[in-house]
């Protein structure tokens, strides 16, 4: 009786063995499978940080209501995936070396102008030609954003562009008053890219240099004048220097980018890809191409009432004369195209077409 008995309480304590060592094996399983199956999300969460350089002071919109406010806008529109901190005042790369920078991985993202680096860019040098006339930086930026789409030149294909985008018309700020040709007569106007051989077309002598460079030159007499959006004259406290405004909406344009590593922009996934070009169509159309415009305003009001600057109107025999000794310019960006094997008469002629039509559009 006694043996029958410890023989069916060792069955049982088996039994009950059995059944814990099953339970501990399947906890195990299921908690091999819990890791298995988190990894991805674990993976997914893991956040780039890009470099943006860039030399405009932090102060100015440019970085206030464009760079900043966009770039919180990438970082939500990917979930956190992709950080950008940015780097104003050419504190990480100068302003004429912040296209070849993001190439060469000095930064990852720049914000500069094509101008400052003129040769590298002559397709895109259509947007700057004197003799096209934009009604303001919102038709301007409008037809370089889809003249480029348009003619994709391979010359800006070994970044990703994020956006262009431009100040619109530009004029002349001067020491001395400017009223005619006469006038520009070897004078020393501050102006880089097709702008200083606008100038020299016109008999001045034109000073390439950043616009960050321009106060302290225009305070010391080292310039005389600078060319450039009516902006610089507060943002760059250009009014402070300069005593008279000659309008010359016909000389001046200046092409902006805001571009991105290859590398870097192949890295990301097609989510947060997609995701980045939506917010950059955003905040083209909703900021950047009407930035200049908003600042212009402000600046004019801000040089004439409080400054004292005073706005010269060229009469329309001297515009008439400026334009007619510009033209070249034009002629001669056909032929450059010519030599490399394309056609420049098609590409300006597209151009002028866009700015027809955008400026009816945005008049």
């Amino acid at each position: 009786m006694k043996k029958g008995l410890w023989k069916s309480l060792k069955q049982k304590s088996l039994g009950r063995g059995l059944l814990l060592g099953a339970m501990v094996l399947n906890l195990l399983f299921v908690s091999g499978c819990g890791q298995s199956a988190s990894a991805p999300t674990d993976t997914k969460s893991q956040s780039v940080e890009l470099k943006l350089a860039h030399f405009f002071p932090a102060t100015h919109p440019a970085e206030k209501e464009l760079i900043q406010p966009w770039a919180k806008a990438i970082e939500s529109a990917t979930e956190g995936r992709v950080k950008i901190t940015s780097y104003p005042g050419q504190t990480l790369s100068q302003a004429d070396a912040t296209y070849d920078g993001v190439i060469n991985g000095i930064s990852d993202m720049g914000l500069s102008c094509f101008s400052y680096t003129r040769g590298n860019f002559p397709v895109l040098e259509v947007f700057e030609l004197p003799g096209i006339k934009y009604v303001n930086s919102k038709a301007a930026s409008k037809v370089a954003w889809e003249g480029i789409k348009q003619i994709n030149p391979k010359e800006v294909q070994d970044t990703k562009l994020m956006m262009v985008f431009t100040t619109g018309p530009g004029d002349l700020y001067t020491k001395e008053p400017v009223r005619g040709l006469k006038d520009l007569k070897g004078l020393e106007i501050r102006a880089t890219g097709l702008s200083a051989k606008s100038l020299a077309a016109l008999g001045a002598s034109p000073v390439a240099m950043a616009q960050s460079e321009a106060y302290e030159s225009l305070s010391k007499g080292v310039v005389k004048g600078n060319l450039g959006p009516i902006e610089v004259l507060q943002g760059w406290k250009q009014a402070e220097v300069t005593k008279y405004l000659t309008l010359t909406p016909f000389l001046y344009n200046n092409l902006f980018y805001i571009t991105m590593n290859l590398d870097k922009w192949n890295s990301l996934t097609p989510e947060d890809q997609k995701a980045i070009e939506a917010v950059n169509e955003k905040f083209f159309n909703e900021v950047a191409m009407g930035l200049w415009d908003k600042q212009n305003e402000a600046a004019l009001k801000y040089a004439v009432d409080e400054k004292g600057m005073e706005v010269i109107n060229l009469s329309q025999e001297e515009q008439e004369q400026w334009m007619s000794l510009v033209k070249p310019i034009q002629d001669e960006f056909i032929a450059q195209m010519k030599q490399k094997g394309q056609n420049g008469q098609e590409i300006l002629d597209k151009v002028k077409s866009l700015a027809d039509q955008y400026n009816k559009e945005f008049q």
